[in-house]
């Protein structure tokens, strides 16, 4: 199988695994990122409008739940490829847990250094309420990010191999 291929399908499965967290989290009436909003926030690049007081103030924008989603996906996607031109080719034939953490830890940089603060969040949720408890759940579920990345990559393994 073709390496990008591979890593399109670790990066899904890796985004997959963290929304299935995130659909326990809902269970237990826990709050989570709305991607609606990411959405929000991307439909206003053409419009020159990269930060905003309170990216759920800003005006919607049209199907910007669908825009939030392929972004999200997109994002995931892109954080499986930093993990393979970081640790190389081999593995994807040998995946080990570590590195996959290491990854999904690093890719917290993102929200707490762009996106949060251009959806008025603040560096690392600063101006949240409570944003000592945003920044613990924002690693929480990167680290999920990371163990999902390790899952997919064994997983891929399995099917190739029976293949």
């Amino acid at each position: 199988m073709n390496s990008i291929l591979q890593v399109i399908f670790i990066g899904t499965g890796a985004t997959l695994f963290m929304d299935l967290y995130t659909l326990i989290l809902k269970q237990f009436s826990i709050k989570t990122l709305d991607y609606k909003f990411v959405g929000r926030w991307i439909g206003h690049f053409p419009k020159g409008k990269f930060f905003h007081h309170k990216i759920m103030e800003s005006p919607t924008i049209y199907y910007e739940v669908i825009l939030g989603w392929i972004t999200h996906y997109l994002i995931g996607i892109t954080f499986s490829f930093l993990l393979v031109i970081i640790y190389g080719k081999q593995w994807l034939e040998n995946p080990t847990l570590a590195p996959a953490l290491i990854i999904g830890i690093i890719t917290i940089i993102g929200p707490f250094l762009i996106m949060q603060p251009a959806f008025g969040f603040g560096i690392a949720g600063s101006n949240l309420h409570d944003s000592n408890q945003a920044r613990f759940m924002s690693l929480i579920t990167h680290t999920i990010f990371g163990i999902g990345l390790y899952l997919s990559s064994l997983l891929l393994n399995l099917i190739l191999k029976i293949a």
